[in-house]
């Protein structure tokens, strides 16, 4: 199908890296949205990993998934929590990705002899990926975030393969360049070299860049920016200033401010269709900022040194927390450093508790330990995938009297393997991408805390694991007050468990976070959340009598 309507925007740094590329590219996509138009988000990642499934959470922070079960880059957490629409396996391409598929088409003859090199072959790759999602015929606009900054070595087939687009007369598209303006506070001067030179290097690349976004944490004056846009060759309009903001979910509204959609869509040559609607957004901001009370919610997992590998988690308590008027404050506790004798005091204080996904022994009896405070002590919990698993430990150790009992991906003969690996899973000896991925069907029963938040039996939901319930144990744990309230239809498998005797307790299989918008908000959060609140207030009213 030709995408000869799709227009193409694509979004390059320098100067240095983690400057914000995903929430400028979200922020634009989210203003693009609201003025009418049909917008999704990809980005193509310079390492040659085949995607982030293997990579370790301290090196990439969180692996996201998609509904179609692909593992990706967490940037698509934001594209989706800002456009509420899913991504998909198109909407991440790694540099292992493309060099694999170009060997296999190698390797089955497909280019007659010829020697493989990065141009073409490469670079063709590089372009067919990026016109895939305008190849649909579903977008209008298709942004496309490149990782890295201009510069890098791995960077270089990438800002080839757009400079080839560029040049491409069935192609519109254009550049915006993310770049920094560093303050230097010993002279007291905004300074401007560092973007010129990266804008030069993406000029040596044959790139002209059509939009430049400054990463500031000063105001920019219109000298500076006239500064900017004569050397860099540049319309001074199309100098964007994008200054630090309390919030990420602030950025659409500043880059709004700075008309960085309308200077976007006189690049394309595409009417404004209307200004943008983005009142609800607004309305989530304010809820955000003016919150009538704050709630302390236990983060236990063992990556807190790097809270991006928990991100998707984290912005799913906002979320929840803006619709229940509440913020939360997320207190990051390192599953390694819960035992026994300090729990009480590293726990003290909180609201509710959530222990986190994860894989592997280390941490795992922390976070166990932190589920029994949470379940004795009558605090709301949520326990998400590993975190499920180890309230169905905790539930058999010192409920059921199993103190045998485990994971049979900690301790493979455990006396009493109430959590094992799945049957599809036994055969299995490549780690990448061989897990349970993406959504699956859960059934949900009646007079329960899911239903009630669901509000309907039937739900769709994301996973990522090889582990799960052993319905061996199933019966007697129903009758000793933990229930199976959510069911896979087609294999039996458990999704969900919560304790009967309990104020909110709740353990999912699935990753709920990975589905949280800014706009709808995940109902597991949101009940949660809410949850603590009542909580919260039950002890006010005995503390006021």
């Amino acid at each position: 199908m030709a995408d000869s309507k799709t227009k193409y925007i694509f979004v390059t740094g320098g100067v240095t890296s983690s400057l914000g590329k995903g929430i400028i590219s979200a922020s634009l996509a989210k203003l693009l949205q609201a003025r009418g138009y049909s917008v999704t988000i990809q980005k193509l990642d310079p390492y040659i990993n085949v995607d982030p499934g293997t990579l370790n959470p301290y090196e990439h922070g969180e692996c996201y998934v998609t509904e179609d079960g692909a593992e990706t880059d967490l940037d698509l957490g934001h594209y989706e929590r800002y456009l509420d629409t899913k991504t998909s396996q198109a909407n991440n391409v790694t540099t292992g990705r493309i060099y694999q598929h170009v060997i296999n088409k190698e390797r089955e003859g497909a280019y007659l002899g010829k020697t493989v090199q990065v141009i073409p072959h490469i670079t063709d790759e590089i372009k067919r990926r990026v016109r895939l999602l305008g190849r649909t015929g579903k977008y209008d606009i298709v942004i496309t975030e490149i990782g890295g900054t201009v510069g890098d070595i791995e960077s270089l087939p990438y800002i080839e393969a757009v400079r080839q687009l560029k040049w491409d007369p069935e192609i519109d598209c254009i550049v915006i360049h993310l770049t920094l303006v560093p303050f230097l506070s010993t002279s007291g001067e905004l300074k401007t070299k560092p973007t010129q030179h990266s804008v030069k290097m993406l000029q040596e690349s044959g790139v002209q860049a059509d939009v430049l976004v400054l990463r500031t944490e000063q105001p920019i004056p219109a000298d500076v920016r006239k500064k900017v846009a004569l050397f860099c060759n540049i319309s001074e309009e199309a100098v964007i200033e994008s200054a630090n903001a309390e919030t990420i979910y602030e950025v659409p509204i500043l880059m709004q401010h700075e008309e960085l959609d309308q200077v976007v869509l006189n690049k394309l040559n595409l009417p404004s269709k209307q200004e943008p609607d983005i009142e609800e957004w607004k309305a989530f901001l304010d809820r955000l900022k003016n919150p009538k009370r704050e709630v302390r919610i236990g983060l236990i997992g063992k990556y807190i040194e790097l809270k991006d590998s928990y991100i998707s988690i984290h912005e799913a308590l906002i979320h929840a927390g803006a619709k229940n008027d509440s913020a939360v404050e997320v207190e990051w506790i390192h599953s390694e450093q819960i035992n026994a004798d300090n729990v009480a005091e590293r726990m003290a204080g909180l609201d509710g508790v959530l222990v986190a996904p994860g894989f592997g022994e280390r941490g795992i009896e922390g976070k166990i330990t932190a589920v029994e405070y949470a379940r004795t002590n009558k605090i709301p919990f949520l326990g998400i995938c590993l975190g499920m698993q180890c309230a169905v430990i905790e539930f058999a150790r010192n409920v059921l009297g199993k103190k045998g009992a485990h994971t049979t991906e900690i301790k493979e003969h455990a006396e009493d393997p109430v959590i094992f690996l799945m049957e599809e899973q036994k055969a299995i000896t490549n780690m990448g991408g061989t897990m349970r991925l993406g959504a699956y069907e859960c059934k949900i029963k009646d007079d329960s805390i899911a239903r009630n938040a669901y509000g309907k039996e039937l739900i769709t939901e994301r996973h990522r694991h090889r582990f799960e319930f052993n319905n061996k144990y199933l019966e007697e744990y129903e009758a000793n007050g933990m229930r199976a309230t959510g069911i896979n239809p087609e294999g039996g498998m458990v999704e969900i468990v919560e304790i009967e005797d309990h104020p909110w307790f709740v353990g999912v299989q699935f990753h709920p976070e990975y589905s949280s918008t800014v706009l709808n908000p995940h109902p597991l959060f949101v009940e949660f959340i809410a949850a603590v609140v009542k909580e919260n207030q039950k002890e006010a009213v005995v503390k006021e009598s």
